[in-house]
């Protein structure tokens, strides 16, 4: 990565608050981080706090394996897997940018292939794109489509290679559209139990619009853990309020 510290911030970039002093480098008119990534992260996090392995599929430019290796022990180390090379060029910025090259490393790779090399990990966290090919508008931004169309693989695919990687007591942490029926029959088919739903309400008195689940090889059925965002007037809510306080993300109340 030491080719990439000199690079400054281009015209075309922004480099944001994610987790406390914690900075993300992301495209002005490409992929941006958003409500899913958190999520998925404190999800993940909260399950496993102790954690000291993680690897995040289809990282994307990094916010859900970063924020959540912000909630992690500082001797926690993150592993990340993304296919879309602009994405993961980000990503290896950001993981300079914040000094963090001893804790993170980042592979360029297709995770429906075989990720030789990354042993198993007590944190796994995922945000597949949810729209199958043909089905919704292409964008012509190449990482925008990426991280909208199931362009290499769906929720099937994240979830084969995490139970490939998860550790006997891990667990996994995945993040899906609401009302879409495909996330529990592929964890099933992976052979992981689906363990807490945690449906995203983004403002109160309307339907839930993602679906966080979280999975492991064996562990308690919890019922459903509803989050949600906005009240009807659109403040924030006090239960997301202290989420993004918990994970020192911008802009929480002290």
């Amino acid at each position: 990565m030491s080719d990439l510290v000199a690079q400054p911030v281009g015209p075309d970039e922004t480099l944001d608050p994610l987790c406390g002093a914690w900075r993300i480098l992301q495209l002005r008119g490409g992929h941006r981080f958003s409500t899913d990534d958190l999520v998925t992260a404190w999800v993940g996090a909260q399950a496993r706090p102790q954690a000291q392995r993680l690897l995040d599929l289809g990282a994307g430019i990094g916010t859900v394996g970063l924020a959540a290796l912000w909630m992690l022990p500082p001797s926690a180390r993150l592993e990340m897997v993304e296919a879309q090379e602009l994405s993961h060029r980000l990503a290896l910025r950001t993981i300079v940018l914040n000094g963090l090259q001893e804790r993170v490393g980042a592979r360029l790779a297709d995770l429906r292939e075989p990720l030789d090399g990354l042993g198993t990990f007590e944190l796994i966290t995922g945000s597949p794109p949810y729209i199958p090919l043909g089905r919704g508008l292409l964008s012509p931004h190449p990482q925008r489509a990426a991280c909208r169309i199931e362009l290499r693989g769906d929720v099937s695919d994240y979830c084969r290679a995490a139970a490939a990687h998860l550790a006997p007591d891990g667990r996994f942490s995945i993040c899906h559209a609401w009302g879409d029926p495909r996330p529990e029959p592929a964890l099933k088919a992976s052979g992981l139990r689906l363990l807490q739903r945690f449906p995203i309400y983004f403002r109160s008195g309307r339907a839930p619009t993602i679906l966080v689940y979280l999975a492991g090889w064996e562990g308690e059925a919890l019922p459903d853990h509803p989050l949600t965002v906005r009240t009807e007037d659109g403040a924030w809510t006090s239960e997301w309020q202290a989420l993004r306080r918990a994970m020192g993300a911008p802009g929480a109340p002290k």
